[in-house]
């Protein structure tokens, strides 16, 4: 594992890294520390999810290239990425916002839903060691880290329905001292909450409301009721699925009503193409953890 820089990751320029904001962007939080792992194991060999079809044949060094890209775009924009080593046999540690919830140099490490990713809580959790994290505490209930947990402003909207465990809401709002808004996702395509909303400032998120159940979409128009609302076909995209330094904009390419609607309000943007990653059912925020 290690921390990476602007001259471990830079690529040439091209169409798919270059900013689409007429000025350059510039970080909005610079610093930020970002955690990742590369696809160097990447394959879709079972189903969890409607985007996997373990039938359809995987280009893994394509993946890579994606992820590089990536991490290039965070670099490039001043944040610090460090990176675990990727593990034999685990085939989506490259989607590292499910490690956990990480609040004030503290860990509260995944409990996955599924049989076929439960080993990847005692990766995650060495990389955690590796990279100074000695607080470290494994959820009591399933728990699929900022997959499902993104802290916006002074709060931390939690989902369920089909990963993580509504008890587990209790928990991370114990473990950061904030309170927990809890959200229900209905669609099995938007199987967490970072596929369907994407935290844009404090007070300005992104999302698509046909992902979430009646309540949680009045929930989701009182909080924020100058919300981006995207459309299901940047949803499918997985335009959603993007991070923001709060100035700039990381999302998929492929939504174009997303990220002309993002860029209305004034944030620069780095469409990126995802394609292969996308196969697994992620992008570019469930490859990104962010480290508060």
């Amino acid at each position: 594992m290690n921390g990476m820089s602007v001259t471990d990751l830079a690529t040439a320029p091209t169409a798919e890294t270059a900013p689409t904001a007429a000025a350059a962007p510039t970080a909005g939080r610079p610093g930020a520390r970002l955690f990742m792992c590369p696809p160097t194991f990447f394959a879709v060999s079972y189903r969890i999810n409607p985007w996997m079809d373990p039938a359809w044949p995987v280009d893994a060094v394509r993946a890579v290239g994606e992820w590089e890209r990536v991490a290039a775009a965070y670099c490039a924009l001043g944040h610090e990425v460090t990176v675990a080593d990727a593990v034999p046999g685990l085939p989506d540690l490259v989607f590292t916002a499910n490690a956990g919830v990480v609040h004030d140099g503290r860990v509260l490490l995944a409990r996955f839903r599924h049989p076929e990713r439960a080993p990847e809580a005692a990766a995650y959790a060495a990389a955690f060691w590796a990279a100074g994290y000695t607080d470290i505490t494994p959820s009591t209930y399933v728990n699929e880290g900022q997959g499902d947990y993104l802290a916006a402003g002074g709060v931390v909207l939690g989902a369920s329905g089909f990963r993580t465990d509504p008890r587990s809401h209790d928990e991370v709002a114990e473990f950061t001292g904030l309170p927990v808004v809890g959200l229900e996702l209905v669609d099995p395509r938007f199987y967490h909450l970072d596929t369907a909303l994407a935290v844009l400032d404090d007070d300005l998120v992104a999302y698509w409301p046909g992902a979430f159940s009646g309540a949680s979409r009045g929930v989701l128009e009182e909080l924020f009721p100058d919300a981006v609302l995207a459309t299901e076909d940047d949803a499918r995209a997985f335009g959603l699925n993007a991070w923001s330094d709060r100035r700039t904009v990381v999302l998929a390419a492929g939504a174009p009503h997303l990220s002309a609607a993002v860029r209305d309000r004034g944030f620069a943007t780095v469409e990126l193409c995802t394609t292969e990653l996308q196969r697994a059912g992620g992008s570019v925020k469930c490859c990104t953890l962010e480290m508060r």
